[in-house]
């Protein structure tokens, strides 16, 4: 029997993720995603990688945007309309159950689209150009409970189909990095 999982993109595709400079977090991140990888091939699991909603839409050279900013009916509609053809193929996996058992999703938390327990939220929006403060807008940044919009479409997706209870939603985290290892156990 076949262990699936399904990952957010960036979990195999770094070159996917807004840019960092932060040279900690990212090498943070590096190593946990490193760490969850060796594992996943050491479990023998198989990957189906999620779209990233942030790259189909903006592309790779976007800023950095919080949850808030995404959280609305335009962005909402792109993710379902890019977890749709994953639902459809997580329902024929769990068809099968003789032959696959679906592990969960992974998402990265932090993200504001792949967020499960934490994602980032913040006041932003208008434009840079003369505007006072900008200093302290970006300052207002933080981490807070709550998935990010990808996952909370996914979730709301899962439970509409009748799967929210047969499949599990979990993410990479830094200070946690167990939390998604034991999915692949």
């Amino acid at each position: 029997m076949k262990k699936i999982a399904f990952v957010s993109h960036c979990i195999l595709n770094t070159a996917s993720k807004v840019v960092l400079y932060n040279q900690e977090e990212i090498q943070a991140e590096e190593d946990l995603r490193r760490k969850f990888m060796h594992k996943v091939i050491d479990s023998g699991v198989q990957l189906i990688q999620l779209p990233c909603p942030e790259f189909t839409l903006y592309g790779p050279r976007r800023w950095g945007h919080v949850s808030n900013q995404f959280d609305n009916v335009f962005f909402r509609d792109h993710c379902r309309k890019i977890l749709t053809p994953v639902i459809q193929q997580l329902k024929e996996y769990l068809a099968n159950e003789d032959m696959f058992e679906v592990v969960g999703f992974i998402g990265v938390d932090g993200s504001p689209s792949c967020g499960v327990d934490y994602t980032c939220y913040a006041d932003w929006y208008g434009s840079f150009d003369g505007r006072s403060g900008l200093d302290e807008t970006l300052a207002s940044c933080r981490l807070g409970k709550g998935p990010g919009v990808l996952m909370a479409v996914l979730k709301e997706m899962l439970e509409e189909e009748g799967l929210s209870e047969r499949v599990k939603v979990t993410s990479l985290y830094a200070p946690e990095p167990e939390k998604c290892l034991r999915l692949l156990d």
